[in-house]
């Protein structure tokens, strides 16, 4: 398939554009994601032309509007990296990103914890990057992260679980942008949204269903808006059994005994912990492709990002 396009951090890339001189290369986004993300690099104060080497720099004052000081000169770089945080945002806009990879404690991309420096010269963790706030204001919907959190394999599913979200969004509107496009889409996405929010899913079959009387891009811009809400949410273990066990209804007359037995033990040793999402799942991939179940073929649930990056295999 074609990449999807994804913001980075320039420095995550291996590029030496850090106050020092050196970089920060994170070989699981050079290397594995790689494989299916293309990356655009940007780093704010390169960018700005302050050199690299540079004085190192930090946030002082207020969290919520933080001042950009040098550390030794205390020159005050607040109002030129606005400037061009401004412009930059708007000309990302023609790169038609589906997500933004930010590095973690920066004073220009951190996406959130960056120290703030009081005048009593100690720091709170309350602040928010100058560029990474630019970004995030002016693409509110689209699934942000740090380089540090993608470590975590809760968080890691879920950011790549949105940024492909989006793409099949995006596929939507391109090829099938009808009322009846907007409905499959609900329709296939019904137990992975179901997997982080059964209000939100409810929410949001209301509004796929409620079109009448009402433009579709309207309609289109309330429901991708929900769903973003949704899948920011966690999908816990509790709700992973939840969508297993309605899938696993549809084989009811299909399944022997024994094929019964085997899936409910798979579904409760994932609930208790011993084994990862991807066995159950598997299993029912098997008997969808066993059995001809031609609705759950369909669901993003069981196919939501590429096997490759072996995802579940961690939660």
């Amino acid at each position: 398939m074609e990449k999807i396009r994804i913001g980075v951090s320039m420095c995550l890339m291996g590029e030496p554009v850090r106050y020092d001189g050196q970089h920060k290369h994170d070989s699981y986004i050079t290397g594995t994601l790689s494989q299916w993300f293309e990356f655009v690099p940007v780093c704010p104060e390169y960018e700005l032309g302050l050199g690299v080497p540079r004085e190192s720099m930090r946030l002082e004052g207020a969290p919520e509007n933080p001042r950009l000081v040098t550390n030794k000169t205390k020159r005050d770089l607040t109002e030129p990296m606005l400037a061009w945080c401004s412009k930059r945002v708007e000309e990302l806009v023609s790169e038609n990103l589906c997500g933004f990879i930010f590095k973690s404690k920066s004073p220009s991309s951190g996406m959130e914890r960056v120290k703030v420096y009081q005048k009593n010269g100690m720091p709170v963790n309350k602040g928010r990057g100058l560029f990474a706030n630019a970004f995030m204001e002016r693409f509110p919907l689209l699934p942000v992260e740090e380089e540090g959190r993608l470590h975590d394999p809760g968080l890691r599913i879920n950011f790549i679980e949105r940024v492909f979200t989006l793409m099949r969004w995006r596929e939507m509107l391109g090829g099938d942008s009808t009322r009846g496009g907007l409905v499959k889409f609900h329709e296939r996405h019904k137990y992975l949204i179901m997997a982080h929010s059964i209000p939100h899913y409810r929410e949001l079959g209301r509004i796929a269903a409620e079109l009448k009387g009402r433009r579709l891009p309207q309609v289109q811009a309330e429901y991708y808006a929900k769903l973003v809400e949704a899948l920011r949410l966690s999908a816990t273990v509790k709700k992973h059994v939840n969508v297993l066990q309605h899938m696993a209804g549809y084989f009811k007359k299909q399944l022997s005994a024994d094929e019964k037995q085997e899936l409910q033990e798979l579904i409760g040793q994932y609930h208790d912990g011993f084994v990862p999402l991807i066995v159950p799942v598997t299993l029912i991939n098997h008997f969808v492709r066993k059995y001809g179940e031609d609705y759950l073929t369909g669901q993003c649930y069981l196919h939501p990002h590429p096997a490759e990056l072996q995802l579940l295999n961690h939660v």
